[in-house]
């Protein structure tokens, strides 16, 4: 049986659950495709402002690759195709180019591919039960995309302690927040209470605002400083006649709450 995503959309919040019970919430192809379908559906859908990711469960949050559906002929799937086309590339809010905020919510082990969620995420917070390793190596895999994102916010010999260890030697949660590789650790039973809380903070601000935030500081890290800082102007230059910049003075010289515009969404 394929795996699952859940999606549930509450005041503004929208939360995925990857639900892969048989493989520790692993993702096979259709996940993929299906995360690839939410994103581009929050991107446009003016109600999201906040996203939350998880895994179903208290044991796993993701696991990578599900390799029992390589076994089956997911593999000729996505063989030799451009990086962009590869299904696990496909699962991310950057990936995707979505722009909303996102939480990514551990709830347990965080393997391989798993990493690809925390390496895009905005904010993370694991539960304290959390571990985080990869076994690409150790599969005869070369561990590439993950380690690539995560040299981009974690000392390099962390990057390389998780590529080169494997399962041998897994980063406990208070580890993993020590190197900068999570934001904040919960108690088990409290992570989403405690990510929805974060995410209720996050949707009062202007949709508007967040996302092009959001969008000038990742793709900043494409560049150098000079280079970056053009890159991430192009968000104040959009927002230079955005009703948002006069209404949240407004509103705070008023002591009301701001009436925020909808944010466009896919913008180019």
């Amino acid at each position: 049986m394929p795996g699952t995503v859940h999606y549930d959309l509450t005041d503004h919040i929208a939360t995925i659950t990857l639900d892969n019970p048989k493989a520790r919430n692993a993702f096979d192809y259709e996940m993929t495709q299906e995360l690839r379908r939410l994103w581009n559906e929050i991107e446009a859908n003016p109600e999201v402002r906040c996203v939350i990711v998880t895994g179903e469960g208290k044991k796993a949050f993701c696991t990578g690759w599900d390799i029992s559906s390589t076994a089956t002929g997911d593999s000729q799937k996505f063989a030799k195709v451009e990086r962009k086309d590869a299904p696990y590339n496909q699962i991310t809010a950057v990936q995707n180019r979505c722009w909303k905020p996102v939480i990514t919510a551990v709830n347990g082990i965080c393997n391989g591919g798993g990493l690809h969620f925390v390496a895009d995420t905005d904010i993370t917070i694991a539960a304290d039960t959390a571990t985080f390793f990869d076994t690409h190596c150790q599969n005869g895999l070369p561990a590439v995309i993950e380690m690539v994102g995560l040299a981009k916010r974690i000392p390099l010999d962390a990057v390389f302690r998780l590529t080169y260890l494997g399962s041998v030697e897994r980063m406990s949660a208070e580890d993993a927040l020590r190197i900068g590789l999570i934001g904040e650790i919960a108690p088990a039973a409290n992570l989403m209470d405690r990510a929805r809380e974060v995410a209720e903070i996050i949707s009062r601000w202007s949709p508007t605002a967040l996302a092009r935030s959001k969008r000038a500081i990742w793709e900043s890290l494409d560049h150098g400083l000079e280079a970056g800082l053009d890159v991430a102007y192009k968000q104040l230059e959009l927002h230079a006649d955005h009703p948002d910049q006069i209404e949240g003075p407004t509103a705070f010289f008023e002591k009301r709450a701001a009436k925020w515009a909808s944010f466009p969404g896919n913008e180019e």
